[in-house]
């Protein structure tokens, strides 16, 4: 159907309106015989059949063009409507011609009959072989769109381009006819490669119509084929490749279209020459600088892709312009201290003591040196507008930090009512094997258009090395591009030399553009090489010799770039070696002043400050958890009701006995676990704290239990959130199913909760161990975030637990993991004072706990907002006890004056402790089992059974105080799990410490 629409503007100009709307309703396939049976139509006001566009009918259009000029009403309407249209490129006598214009006589050649009016001479035949090579010319041009990035010269190295003399202008390349059809042949498919072969020297020359869609023209309509072809070899087959045509969208691609295809769009005077030249000056002489005075550390540096710097500008630049205040950065190591230094403006003498080895004045343990982040918030002088930079802190796992980038970004948006990410917007960088390997890539890419993950367009880097440490594409990846995973969201893709800074530039404000106009993702393909191996004391000849036998004789893009605008005239080589120096010299007295600290400081390399969060605070002061009962009541009333239009929001049957009954316990003044869970987030949004709850099926519970969105029965997409709708003044209540995803989805949340202190950011698991496809996030950023960059998080993570015959993987959280992550020694008994506990929360990593009440687990999520501090949550929640009828809690446990209760004893044996022969401990649901089965053997004054409701820090005060309760009694533990699982191993050690090993515990 393409094919004959544009076949028709060849073939019957002037008919063009009545005649297309009768091909639309015809296969391509029909399209020949369709035209040829057109040519029986009688003409409008024709006596006679005659070849079309003689040279007397190619008079007559002028004549009629003439008299059109003169009165529209003197000539047919499908005349006026052809004039009109500017189908009609008139003489050099009555109109301008523009530069390669052919006379439609020309263009058309002789072998078709004769047009006027919408018809066809009588008697007139079709060539056919004119009208095939018309759509052979439209498959050219699509075929150059489609494939046109697979011969394009991408490689500095040449080693992987098309075989191509790079020292070749690309104006006498496209004028050989040769060349240009074997390049041809090499674009187009199968089914058009037999129309191509039948072209000669001659077509060269021939004049085509050119379709709309493309843009080679420019303002001109119909170009010689020779023109056509260079044109197209200039947009797609240079030093860019363009992949789009995959894109589902017509306005989208063609707005790519013009950006590539219109001639000389890629053009810049001599002060931008000037500026990039400048800034990839910078970059290489930061890593020259670095490589001079610490030639014997490692630094990941960007030789060979010192291009990627004057990229980021030119990204930042070009969003600055269009609206964009802050930008967070998420990369890998290569290159993140000249990003550092020359994207971020991070001082450099701060930089230069990472070198030194020096001891910390402050707390944390540090990271390497390229694992670290900044914040910074600076002028950019291009724009002239401030901006707010940050570089998120991250380890050797490379991608790990992209769902992170994406969380915090997410969040700031959010806070400052960014509804369109106009004005925060995220950047990640990456390395070519990382991303086509590391699957959290795909994962976080797949959240892109998530209605409550969105970041509404990422701009991807990636840093195209064409090696992962040691192992080539070819071992690496499946795919042609290291790209190929963004294909799945419709992303383009700009493949670029990165030897042509140029190029580069014209790629990075295209992305910028892009983002902006339509907020989806891009992807930037900087394809470059790595001068020296995986780091700076690595020989990669040992695995790449003829590699880099290459890149030992290829020079430096700043040594290119600089000869090619000295020879262009923009810049002296004096001034070349200025800017060098003059950089250099910086660097310098930065060196010099980096020789005075005496200590390196971690608060420098903060990437999410908190202003203010920890100011006027008393880091030992907790405030209250307990709410007034009229606050519960409240909630539960809300939480518990229908929609106020009932009559018209049809809930499920199901769902009025569930309200019903929860209905029926506030009459009782008391919770089930939903219930709890839902005070507690509805205090929290009344006191103006922002909660949100994200996970696979989080909306409903996995269980069932929770149903925090009700969904009309009849109105599909029409649902009611209770808890947003509890106060007028409330804070915001965010609750969202998310895609299939542990590792990116729980890094998004992490990267949340990193923004605002003073947000409630829960993540749960559909069952507990399904975390452990999410361990990259929790061993590297949640257990060990503030010790490596002293970077808090208040995140929870909600973990279904308990052995209840449903499968090993739905069954254990596997908390003996996270437990043995807990950075408490267990041999220390802190000093006992009224602060104990919550000194503890302040030294500990993270907090781990299975609760066994409702009120319990209430005030567990409000003290992660009350503490003066914030601490990553781990909460081993039920099943089992969601329904369970024992799993209850009355309000006097959550009202003023309660708080969260580390260790609950046993009030039955309370009154005579010295009767009782044993002291069973435990934590979570295995309580009510024991309970259970004390009551069934009638043991109720002789065992006493405590729970443990938080696990780490351990409650060494609490355990100390029970033990001593009941002196002749055994001490035991019980657990669910097996001996070598749950916390038997982490809690051992500690009860001896506990009881200072005086008697015995098993």
């Amino acid at each position: 159907m393409h094919r004959a629409r544009t076949a028709l503007h060849m073939v019957n100009p002037m008919g063009q309106q009545n005649f297309g709307a009768f091909l639309l309703k015809k296969p391509a396939s029909k399209l020949t015989t369709e035209l040829v049976a057109a040519s029986s139509v009688k003409l409008y006001n024709s006596a006679a059949a005659e070849p079309f566009l003689n040279g007397s009918s190619s008079n007559y259009i002028d004549d009629m063009y003439n008299a059109w000029l003169r009165d529209p009403a003197s000539v047919h309407a499908s005349w006026d409507a052809y004039f009109r249209n500017n189908s009609y490129a008139a003489p050099p006598s009555l109109a301008p011609v523009p530069k390669n214009h052919v006379p439609a006589a020309q263009y058309l050649g002789s072998s078709l009959p004769a047009v006027a009016g919408g018809g066809v001479a009588v008697g007139g035949r079709i060539d056919d072989k004119l009208i095939d090579d018309h759509l052979a010319v439209q498959a050219i041009i699509r075929s150059y769109q489609i494939r046109g990035h697979n011969v394009a010269r991408l490689d500095p190295l040449g080693i992987n381009s098309a075989d191509l003399d790079d020292k070749t202008p690309p104006e006498l390349l496209y004028s050989s006819y040769r060349f240009v059809h074997q390049r041809i042949l090499e674009c187009v498919s199968n089914e058009d490669r037999q129309l191509l072969m039948g072209m000669k020297e001659a077509d060269m020359e021939r004049v085509f119509k050119l379709p709309s869609t493309t843009f080679i023209g420019g303002k001109e309509k119909f170009l010689p084929l020779r023109e056509i072809l260079g044109r197209l070899e200039k947009a797609y087959c240079n030093k860019i490749g363009v992949e789009f045509m995959f894109i589902n969208s017509l306005e989208q691609c063609n707005w790519i279209r013009e950006r590539f295809e219109t001639p000389n769009i890629m053009t810049y005077t001599n002060d931008e020459k000037r500026l990039i030249l400048a800034r990839l000056t910078r970059a290489t002489g930061f890593e020259a600088f670095l490589a001079k005075k610490f030639s014997s550390e490692k630094r990941f540096g960007l030789e060979g892709c010192e291009i990627m710097i004057p990229a980021m500008k030119e990204v930042i630049d070009v969003s600055t312009r269009l609206g964009v205040e802050s930008i967070i950065m998420g990369m890998p190591h290569r290159g993140r201290l000249n990003v550092l230094a020359n994207v971020c403006r991070k001082p450099l003498h701060q930089i230069f003591t990472q070198f030194a080895g020096l001891e910390a004045a402050d707390d944390g343990s540090g990271d390497v040196k390229y694992h670290l982040g900044t914040y910074i918030e600076r002028l950019n002088r291009v724009t002239n507008k401030n901006i707010r930079l940050a570089v998120v802190a991250n380890p050797s796992h490379l991608e790990a930090v992209d769902p992170v980038v994406q969380g915090k970004t997410r969040a700031e948006q959010f806070y400052r009512g960014d509804g369109e990410g106009k004005k925060v917007m995220s950047i990640l960088l990456h390395g070519d094997a990382a991303f086509c390997g590391q699957g959290v890539v795909f994962e976080t890419m797949h959240l892109s258009d998530l209605p409550d993950y969105t970041t509404h367009g990422t701009i991807h880097i990636v840093v195209n090395n064409q090696i992962g440490f040691t192992t080539d594409p070819r071992h690496s990846r499946s795919s042609p591009y290291c790209t190929d995973v963004a294909r799945v969201v419709n992303a383009p893709i700009f493949h670029v030399n990165g030897d042509d800074p140029e190029a580069v530039m014209h790629v990075c404000k295209v992305a910028a553009e892009w983002r902006a106009t339509f907020h989806k993702d891009v992807i930037i393909d900087i394809v470059s090489y790595r001068r020296n191996g995986h780091n700076e004391i690595d020989e990669p000849m040992f695995t790449q010799p003829l590699m880099y036998k290459k890149i030992r004789g290829t020079k430096p893009a700043l040594d290119i770039y600089a000869n090619q605008l000295i020879s262009e005239g923009v810049v002296t080589a004096e001034e070349v070696k200025s800017v060098k120096d003059k950089y250099e010299k910086i660097c310098e007295e930065a060196f010099e002043q980096a020789k005075t600290e005496t200590h390196i400081k971690y608060k420098d390399w903060i990437d999410s400050p908190w202003s203010g969060f920890f100011e006027g605070k008393d880091p030992l002061k907790v405030a209250p958890t307990g709410v007034i009962e009229e606050t519960l009541v409240h909630i539960g009333n809300r939480f518990s009701s229908p929609p106020p239009n009932a009559a018209e929001f049809v809930i499920h049957k199901g769902l009025l006995r569930v309200l019903a009954a929860r209905k029926e316990m506030l009459e009782n003044k008391t919770i089930d676990w939903a219930l709890a869970e839902a005070m507690a987030f509805g205090s929290l949004l009344k006191e103006g704290i922002h909660v949100r709850l994200s996970g696979q099926d989080v909306e409903r519970g996995t269980f069932s239990h929770r149903h925090h969105v009700l969904h009309h029965q009849t109105v599909d997409k029409a649902t009611y959130r209770p808890l947003c709708h509890l106060y007028p003044d409330q804070a915001p209540y965010t609750v969202c199913n998310s895609s299939l995803s542990e590792f990116g989805v729980l890094g998004f949340e992490l990267g949340y909760s990193m923004t605002n202190p003073n947000a409630l950011v829960c993540w749960e698991a559909q069952f507990g161990d399904f975390n452990n496809t999410a361990q990259c996030i929790i061993d590297q950023f949640v257990s060990s975030g503030q010790a490596k960059w002293v970077r808090q998080s208040g995140l929870v993570m909600l973990l279904p637990h308990g052995m209840e015959g449903m499968g090993p993987e739905h069954s254990s959280a596997r908390v003996e993991r996270f437990l043995q992550m807990c950075s408490d020694d267990p041999d220390y008994f802190p000093p006992e004072s009224d602060e104990f506990a919550i000194r503890q929360l302040h030294d500990i990593n993270w907090i781990v706990a299975n609760c066994s009440t409702p009120g319990n687990y209430f005030h567990l999520l409000r003290r992660q907002i009350a503490l003066p501090f914030r601490k990553p949550l781990i909460v081993l929640t039920p099943k089992s006890l969601l329904r369970h009828p024992e799993c209850r809690s009355n309000f006097s446990e959550m009202t003023d004056g309660t708080e969260f209760k580390r260790l609950i004893p046993d009030a039955l044996t309370a009154e005579n402790p010295n009767q009782v022969k044993r002291v069973i401990f435990c934590t979570g649901r295995v309580y009510y089992d024991l309970l259970k089965a004390r009551r069934d053997r009638k043991l109720d004054n002789d065992i006493a059974i405590s729970r443990i409701e938080q696990i780490s820090p351990f409650p060494y005060d609490l355990v100390k105080a029970e033990c001593a309760k009941y002196p002749n009694a055994e001490l035991v533990w019980a657990q669910e799990e097996h001996k070598n699982q749950g916390c038997w191993t982490y809690v051992q050690p500690r009860f001896d410490t506990a009881i200072n090993s005086t008697r015995d515990f098993r």
